[in-house]
């Protein structure tokens, strides 16, 4: 009985601790993705995509459209048909 006490606690623990960074920076990729999906035809499309890259690098470039130098690694970042991934 006292392993799986053990076990489920140790279990909430790294749950609970797993999803507390990525709140806090899916509120900055939130708001920075929907001034940059502002404009855009498609906004869910752009949503996503701005979201996946703005996790993994940080940053997303100021205003609508353009501006990628900001932020390299945002720019780098290909699809799987080497075009660019991110908006």
């Amino acid at each position: 009985m006292k392993v799986v006490i053990i076990t489920f606690l140790l279990v909430s623990f790294l749950l609970s601790s797993s999803f507390e960074p990525t709140a806090a920076g899916s509120s900055f990729c939130d708001s920075k993705c929907g001034a940059r999906c502002a404009k855009a035809a498609v906004q869910d499309r752009c949503l996503k995509y701005c979201g996946i890259c703005c996790e993994k690098c940080k940053c997303v470039p100021s205003g609508t459209y353009g501006n990628k130098h900001e932020c390299p690694c945002y720019r780098d970042l290909k699809n799987a048909k080497g075009k660019p991934k991110c908006p």
